[in-house]
This record gives C-alpha cells, structure tokens and sequence, in this order.
C-alpha cells in the first residue's frame, strides 16, 4: 500500500465520518419553522426538503404544533454513498402564542413541490372553544402539490 493509497483511505474515513456526525447533529436539530397570523388563522411553515406525503407526522397539543418527519434516501443506480450527511428522522415544533385560540379539528397541511410544509389553522371564537371537546382526535388533510397532479393525504393530530 503506497502513502497516496493510506491518504486516500485515512481521507475516506474521516469523510464518512464527518457525514454521520453531520446526519446525526440535523436529526437532533428542530427544523426551522416561520408562524405567521392573520385575522382568521395561524400559518407554521416548516422546511421539510426531500419529504414525500406519507414521510410526514403532525399533532397538535396543548397550543404546540409537532412535526416528525421520516425520510428515505433514494437509491442511485451507480452511485456510491461517500457522505451520508442528511438526516432522515427529523422533528419540528411550533408554540403557537399563549392567547391563541384555533381549531385544529379545522386544520389543513400543504407540502409544496419546493420541501415546506404550510399547517394552516384557523382561528377559534373563544365562545365556541369552552363548547368543544377538547379531547377529540382531529385530522389534517396534507396536499402535495406538483405541475402535473395534486395528491391528498390525511394526517392524524392528536389533541
């Protein structure tokens, strides 16, 4: 083994290794997240890049909005992993302000072509809130959105 072929193998490894400990630092990171509001409701946007519709988990809880996302990583014909660095199990959070008052029940969830996911909920006259039952299971519907076709999904949030 020549010195070019130890530094080419010292070099791989490190690489590599640097790659996990890349993957690993994403995956304990919430992703980033915006919350925007309106007059009738809360926009989370969540940057949720190489998602499909059925990678995604979101809850609703006690005013947070959760987000677990499980990935995969496509198989390249030819190609050889050299640096795993994307994460494949990432979370997100987004605490809505404490006098939020929404209906989750209402919520819908888009995942646009370019990786975010917009979470939609509408807002809630407080009246109306103290007669829900605030132990129901609610669904959101989530939308990928492509030039060709549009697919819906349902994701269950757990209040």
């Amino acid at each position: 083994m020549s010195l070019n072929d130890v530094r080419k193998s010292i070099s791989s490894t490190l690489y590599r290794q640097i790659g996990r400990a890349n993957s690993r630092v994403q995956e304990h990171r919430s992703l980033p997240v915006d919350i925007l509001e309106d007059d009738d409701s809360y926009l989370v946007v969540f940057d949720a890049p190489g998602v499909e519709i059925d990678d995604v988990q979101v809850r609703y809880l006690d005013g947070n909005v959760r987000i677990q996302i499980d990935r995969f990583r496509e198989f390249h014909e030819g190609y050889e992993m050299r640096f795993p660095g994307r994460g494949l199990a990432l979370d997100g959070e987004a605490e809505l302000p404490d006098d939020a008052v929404v209906d989750p029940d209402a919520a819908t969830a888009r995942l646009t072509e370019l990786g975010t996911l917009n979470i939609e909920i509408p807002k809630e006259d407080p009246l109306e809130e103290a007669e829900a039952d605030s132990n129901s299971d609610s669904v959101l519907e989530t939308r990928s959105e492509t030039e060709t076709e549009t697919e819906t999904e349902r994701i269950t949030i757990d209040d």
